[in-house]
């Protein structure tokens, strides 16, 4: 078990708690993160694009000209894909990118991103934060009293808390997440990682 010293939100250290190795000492699975980072990213894509076909393409129900004696190519409508105003050959038409991913490549990639975190000292684990009102200001006060004011940083609680989402939405280097919406792609996008003390528990119950 690793041994974290917790700090309060003045920045002092007021208890020390144990990472489960297993979670936050695993080996760093490089390939299984970036499968699960495209995994996600499939996920997200709108798949609207659409392109009409000669099928879909108005008009075009008249023959342009008969078949023989013109001495132009033969033509059945003008709304073909070889004439301008046609339609599209082999055009993108609505789907799903998403694919499926085995749980188990889901959490080892969740567990190699929070064993990088902590190696590289870019964890930090706070007992709570508590905010006399929810405003920007007092969380951004917070921070820089923690040392994170410069730096893109993912906030893990327990519970959605109302109080930190509404304190830290207007601030683009911040994203404040429950437990069970911690993901390997927030994970990597933000810089300096904090859990609030409650929301360690929760993690070892999810990727123990």
């Amino acid at each position: 078990m690793a041994l974290v010293d917790v700090i309060n939100q003045s920045g002092t250290t007021v208890a020390s708690v144990e990472l489960d190795d297993t979670i936050f000492n695993a080996a760093v699975r490089e390939d299984l993160v970036q499968s699960v980072v495209v995994w996600q990213l499939a996920k997200r894509r709108a798949g609207t694009a659409c392109t009409k076909t000669r099928k879909d393409v108005r008009g075009g129900g008249k023959k342009p000209w008969r078949q023989k004696g013109t001495g132009r190519a033969r033509a059945g409508t003008s709304r073909s894909p070889l004439w301008t105003g046609g339609g599209t050959i082999f055009g993108p038409s609505p789907r799903s990118y998403a694919f499926s991913l085995p749980k188990k490549v889901r959490k080892a990639a969740l567990r190699s991103v929070l064993s990088a975190k902590l190696r590289d000292n870019l964890l930090t684990v706070v007992d709570k934060i508590e905010l006399e009102a929810p405003k920007t200001k007092l969380f951004f006060e917070t921070m820089k009293t923690l040392g994170l004011d410069a730096a893109k940083t993912l906030f893990i609680t327990a519970e959605k808390d109302e109080a930190l989402l509404r304190s830290s939405r207007n601030l683009f280097k911040v994203l404040v997440l429950p437990t069970e919406g911690m993901n390997v792609y927030d994970l990597l996008r933000f810089e300096r990682l904090v859990l609030l003390q409650d929301a360690v528990p929760k993690i070892h119950e999810r990727l123990g």
